[in-house]
């Protein structure tokens, strides 16, 4: 668990319900006992397989920036629209610090360390072992349905409020980096 609270210590604090930070922080352990990759692996590895091999920006880096955007901006709109659309930040938070987590099944390191896309992840992406995982420590689907719908195939369902900030903040993150103009 240490590792874990290496990585997300000050985020989970953030969670004020003490049973769903446990959980939260417990999807994570099983995640890092599972998978190849460690703590210092995920401060080095690129957030992204999708983007030039360059990309400096590591997992970690974009992993912690989309939970402060989703947090700020679940604050904002609590304090703009109040109780017209209630942003649940427990449940925001969770969501935003687990949407990426089945990444690290996903992801393998080749024979020069660098990440690379496994077999696992090449049948089952990341929103779909991330909630697997999340389920298991038994989350609540509110909760999972931000890990399922953070991505892409979020696109097929209605999101919640919630995932939909996670959403955001994912891809405002992501998108500049895969497709921004470069001037």
């Amino acid at each position: 668990m240490d590792e874990v609270l290496n990585l997300w210590g000050q985020e989970l604090n953030w969670i004020k319900d003490d049973k769903l930070r446990e959980k939260t922080a417990k999807v994570w352990q099983i995640a890092l006992e599972r998978s190849v990759l460690n703590g210092d692996d995920l401060n080095r590895i690129p957030f992204t397989l999708l983007v030039g091999p360059d990309l400096k920006v590591t997992f970690m880096d974009h992993k912690r920036a989309v939970v402060h955007i989703a947090k700020d901006s679940g604050n904002k709109v609590n304090e703009f629209f109040k109780d017209e659309l209630p942003v649940n930040m427990d449940v925001l938070i969770s969501g935003a610090i687990l949407c990426d987590v089945g990444k690290l099944l996903e992801y393998v390191l080749d024979e020069n360390g660098k990440a690379v896309q496994g077999t696992y992840g090449k049948y089952l992406r990341h929103p779909f072992s991330g909630v697997s995982l999340a389920e298991e420590v038994g989350l609540p689907p509110e909760v999972c349905h931000i890990i399922a719908t953070h991505a892409g195939e979020g696109d097929m369902v209605k999101r919640t409020t919630e995932a939909y900030i996670v959403h955001h903040a994912d891809f405002m993150t992501f998108l500049p980096f895969k497709n921004g103009l470069k001037l």
